[in-house]
């Protein structure tokens, strides 16, 4: 069983030293970095190194790879986890021996946080794009906000940073409930697409943990005209202060003439003006991310007009759509997306891109709760909006084997088999894939596990294969 969050659990006054159990995920580490810029002295442990706990080490926090209890210091006084740990981990059973206060990752965020307005971004996807765009426009605009996103801010080469300003946003995870820990000042809801039902148990139950965190926001609910999950949940909403945004017709922030050739650009209706942007990202999604970031820096206080400029700079964040390498004329990128509608919204993004090159998607199912709920409509959108794919077996995350779940469930709900291929060996996949890409192509990684550490294999092979 993995470490969920403990409500019961005291928030120490004082944190002291600090070691971090997974500490080089997006978030674990995002928060490391603003622990070491109020200075605790940092300790932690991850599974494998990377680019993350190298940037944390730069800044003084001493890190092992592999999980061990002499990993723990004698003096620690405080442990953050996260919820992708077993029960089991020797570091995690050592300070329940100690006695130490043990917290999972949104404790410690919420000790950060302390006093100061808070904006959180929940939603099924979206969450990280979304944050991102809030902080680029806030900074556009003169702000300096604290923030903690679940990806790297690609224009500032962080996932945090702590600012002169009172405000902090942050990107609020819904998957185990951490989002209702928040004090929040103004939420924003991307959308509430069922998923998490592993943990939840019902997508009424989901809906529900979304009604919670909006109503108790202090100020503001912003929340999607469009997405049907979002509309039951603002049906259902006590709250006094909400505002809509996406393209439905009774938006307050509605979104028109949008043109998906390249980077995204599109119209915004907002209090009887309407408002034009570009962006330096594609896809439809991301016209509507923008629209709702928009919707919070307004509620906010600022400009309309200076909050969508602001906007407009935001240049992506770290693992999605992102670019790794070109070989002989075939791109390879790589993205988050681990959800039926992720996947159809990455690939869009895709097409309106490649050209008259074709999409080769190299699909890692997530989850083997995920990939069991959902293969029929993984196996629609890949076959819908990729030209070919290739199916690697299931990340497990934090959950254990289920017989007869592997990412074979996703290839055999293809119509046509002969554009999909289940190939479990990495090697094998990033051959093969090579071999049936030619100029002009996109490959593009889609998976929230570690598909992206087969992108050096893929680039690799496609070397090979131009030799």
């Amino acid at each position: 069983m993995t470490i969920k969050p403990d409500p019961s659990v005291r928030i120490p006054a004082e944190l002291g030293n600090v070691h971090f159990v997974g500490i080089g995920g997006s978030g674990m580490s995002g928060i490391a970095r603003l622990m070491l810029g109020d200075g605790h002295r940092v300790t932690g442990s991850d599974v494998r190194d990377s680019a993350n706990i190298a940037a944390l080490r730069e800044l003084g926090a001493a890190v092992a790879i592999g999980h061990r209890a002499a990993n723990l210091p004698d003096d620690t006084d405080t442990v953050v986890v996260t919820g992708a740990l077993w029960q089991d981990n020797p570091e995690y059973q050592l300070a329940l021996e100690r006695g130490l206060p043990v917290l999972h990752r949104s404790q410690a965020l919420a000790a950060l946080i302390g006093g100061r307005r808070l904006v959180s971004v929940a939603g099924a996807h979206g969450k990280t794009t979304s944050t991102g765009m809030i902080v680029t426009g806030l900074l556009g605009v003169g702000a300096d906000p604290n923030f903690v996103n679940g990806g790297v801010i690609a224009d500032l080469g962080v996932s945090s940073a702590s600012g002169r300003d009172e405000l902090f946003v942050v990107e609020a995870d819904e998957s185990d409930g951490s989002f209702l820990l928040y004090d929040t000042s103004v939420a924003l809801i991307t959308n509430v697409d069922p998923d998490h039902l592993d943990h939840y148990g019902s997508r009424e139950a989901f809906e529900q943990a979304f009604v919670d965190f909006a109503d108790r926001a202090r100020e503001l609910v912003v929340i999607s005209s469009d997405d049907p999950g979002a509309t039951r949940v603002r049906d259902r909403l006590a709250h006094g202060a909400v505002v809509t945004f996406g393209a439905a017709a009774d938006a307050t922030v509605r979104v028109h003439s949008v043109e998906t050739d390249g980077p995204v650009a599109f119209a915004i209706d907002y209090d009887g003006r309407t408002y034009r942007a570009r962006l330096r990202v594609p896809g439809r999604h991301n016209a509507i991310n923008a629209a709702g970031a928009f919707a919070v820096l307004v509620g906010l206080g600022h400009d309309p007009a200076a909050a969508l400029a602001g906007i407009e700079r935001f240049g992506g964040t770290g693992r999605r759509f992102e670019l790794h390498g070109t070989v002989g004329g075939v791109s390879v990128y790589d993205d988050y997306a681990h959800h039926p509608t992720e996947v159809a919204a990455a690939l869009e993004a895709a097409r309106t891109v490649v050209g008259d090159g074709r999409i080769i998607a190299v699909h890692q199912p997530h989850t083997y709760s995920r990939t069991q709920a959902f293969a029929t409509e993984f196996a629609e959108v890949l076959e819908r909006f990729a030209d070919e794919t290739v199916v690697l077996d299931v990340y497990g995350a934090r959950e254990d084997p289920v017989p007869g779940v592997t990412g074979e469930l996703v290839s055999e709900r293809f119509a046509d088999a002969s554009h999909v291929a289940f190939i479990a060996d990495w090697q094998a996949a990033a051959d093969h894939t090579a071999r049936i890409s030619r100029d002009g192509d996109f490959v593009i990684t889609l998976g929230c596990g570690d598909v992206y550490r087969i992108v050096p294999q893929l680039l690799a092979a496609l070397e090979r294969e131009r030799e």
